[in-house]
């Protein structure tokens, strides 16, 4: 009976990658949640930008303005309350 542990298969460490200040990094820019699903959705598309070079950014930002614009654009939509009554004024 052999008790010799094989040796683990060497393991090839991948080369670090290059530091390269032109690409895409994360702007780690808090977003604070506003309490609106649809506000809140289309802030999160921001995180979008990270991740795509600076020609890709217009993409996202149009898609975002977008989204708010609907968001406020719904807020006109729904109906509020009634409007009191108004007094009747009576003039002679």
């Amino acid at each position: 009976m052999d008790d010799a542990v094989p040796d683990p298969p060497a393991v090839e460490e991948a080369p670090e990658p290059e530091y390269d200040p032109a690409a895409p990094a994360p702007l780690n820019v808090p977003r604070t949640p506003t309490g609106d699903a649809d506000v809140d959705a289309a802030l999160d598309r921001l995180g979008d930008a990270d991740h795509l070079a600076t020609d890709g950014h217009i993409e996202v930002y149009e898609d975002v303005h977008r989204g708010l614009r609907d968001a406020l654009t719904a807020l006109d939509a729904r109906p509020g309350p009634p409007a009191p009554p108004r007094p009747y004024e009576h003039r002679s």
